[in-house]
């Protein structure tokens, strides 16, 4: 596929592919979630506004950050008339994450910091883990790796984390 020329004002759905080195299924599938959209043409073909392709990129950049797509969704259309994102839009929208960004690193340094060869599951199978769940004592508490719950997922879940071991 050649790179479309700087000026045209549309791109076909492989020349977007290409260009934003993602797979027209993605594009398909973000179309179909709303995040961004084409016309078509007599001949039923997708034809995207040049500026998708930043739109595209800035889902990227958020997707890769570890944003949700539900959330990147809910940022896009806080846009007027559905526009492309500008520096002072990813700037507030990023502002807006920080949030959620803090509390994934918080999680990945515990992550990091407390576990060699487990993944704080509070499992009963590895004997030699220095997380181990005796009696699954961390069952009473709820579901899921009790032990990586970082104090804002505390906060939704009503469980104190307990200190790294």
């Amino acid at each position: 596929m050649t790179k479309p020329p700087f000026d045209a004002k549309e791109l076909t759905v492989g020349q977007l592919a290409a260009r934003s080195g993602v797979a027209v299924t993605a594009l398909h599938f973000y179309e179909e979630k709303g995040l961004i959209r084409s016309r078509r043409t007599p001949g039923n073909q997708r034809r995207y506004p040049r500026d998708t392709l930043r739109r595209v990129s800035f889902i990227r950049v958020a997707q890769r950050v570890g944003i949700p797509l539900r959330m990147v969704a809910e940022a896009l259309a806080t846009l007027p008339d559905g526009r492309t994102p500008t520096r002072q839009d990813w700037a507030l929208l990023s502002e807006r994450w920080r949030a959620e960004l803090d509390t994934r690193i918080d999680q990945l340094v515990r992550l990091r910091d407390t576990l060699s060869d487990c993944i704080g599951c509070g499992c009963l199978s590895i004997d030699r883990c220095v997380l181990r769940n005796p009696d699954d004592a961390l069952g009473d508490t709820g579901t899921g790796p009790r032990r990586l719950y970082t104090k804002p997922l505390a906060d939704q879940t009503g469980f104190d984390p307990p200190p790294p071991a």
